[in-house]
């Protein structure tokens, strides 16, 4: 089908008293319409900040954005306001993300009215019913409002505001991060039914690995600010080059009291996206590093057909000739 969006070297730095802060550095992917790609790394790795900026929640400092083929990156206000009926998110936290002033319709109905999309309420009532019925809310929750609602029926409203003005792309902000287990997986099943019945095309931003697997067809892997690794999301659970891939893996807890698992625990000190000196940003913590892990930043090289690692010691590390 092609791609709806595509990133190349896109930057987001933060002034602070310090300096600059490099949220986001260099990051370059694409997303073929109709598919998920996940964002996994640690809290701090500027996984929302990537999702953020794609979105124009927050400006750029540099690179560029393209959405079905049209360059994005510095548009106007104008444009901006009618690209979020194409581009919608779903935020990690079901509760702040809602106005506790509205009900459970007016939040839904919001987008509706705010783009006029219906000239007569009964056309909104019934868009937001059809809306409340996709993602299994009763119809007598309507008028209730946020905290009313367990956390499992927050976010269906969210994931249903999003779906309002029918988008193509939606950026999932750790959607189910905040919710039971239990729960997780019906809005996880919700979020892929939905896709494959409205083919809409997801950026999954998660820390949880187990759930970037079940949704995801390629897996893109962040540290501090960086991407480290991206291939398909089997591939990556078949085979890590990159050592900090390798210790997420290996710290995916496993249900079983008689599996043995070689944990990989980092040491050292995690480096400051403050003004960030030259060299691999997980050189501190890497028991490979080498000398000039400290001085140069390491390229992407796809080791596999579509799957790239971006390490100057990785064939080393994984015994490639």
């Amino acid at each position: 089908m092609g791609e709806i969006l595509r990133v190349e070297h896109l930057k987001k730095y933060f002034k602070t008293p310090a300096g600059s802060l490099h949220a986001v550095d260099d990051v370059t992917f694409g997303i073929e319409a109709g598919e998920t790609l996940g964002v996994v790394g640690e809290s701090g790795c500027g996984k929302s900040t990537l999702g953020r900026t794609i979105l124009h929640l927050l400006d750029n400092t540099g690179g560029k954005i393209i959405f079905n083929g049209e360059d994005i990156t510095n548009i106007s206000k104008a444009r901006i306001k009618e690209l979020r009926r194409d581009m919608q998110i779903i935020f990690q936290d079901p509760y702040s993300s809602l106005n506790p002033r509205m009900s459970v319709a007016e939040i839904i109905q919001e987008p509706l009215e705010v783009f006029h999309v219906y000239d007569n309420k009964e056309d909104i009532q019934k868009h937001v019913s059809r809306l409340m019925s996709t993602v299994g809310l009763a119809h007598n929750l309507a008028g209730s409002y946020p905290h009313e609602l367990d956390g499992g029926r927050r976010q269906r409203i969210g994931v249903a505001r999003a779906l309002a003005l029918n988008p193509k792309f939606i950026v999932c902000d750790e959607p189910v991060s905040a919710l039971d287990v239990s729960i997780q997986a019906q809005i996880l099943n919700l979020m892929q039914d939905l896709q494959d019945e409205l083919g809409l095309t997801y950026l999954f931003i998660t820390h949880n690995l187990s759930v970037v697997k079940h949704i995801s067809n390629n897996i893109l892997v962040m540290y501090l600010g960086n991407v480290v690794e991206y291939c398909g999301a089997n591939e990556l659970f078949r085979h890590q080059y990159h050592p900090y891939t390798k210790a997420l893996l290996a710290a995916i807890p496993v249900p079983d009291i008689d599996y043995q698992v070689n944990r990989i625990l980092l040491k050292g000190e995690i480096s400051s996206p403050i003004n960030p000196k030259p060299g691999c940003r997980f050189a501190p913590r890497c028991p490979y590093a080498t000398e000039i892990c400290s001085q140069e930043n390491a390229q992407f090289e796809e080791l596999e057909p579509g799957h790239f690692v971006a390490c100057h010691n990785v064939r080393e590390i994984n015994n490639i000739q």
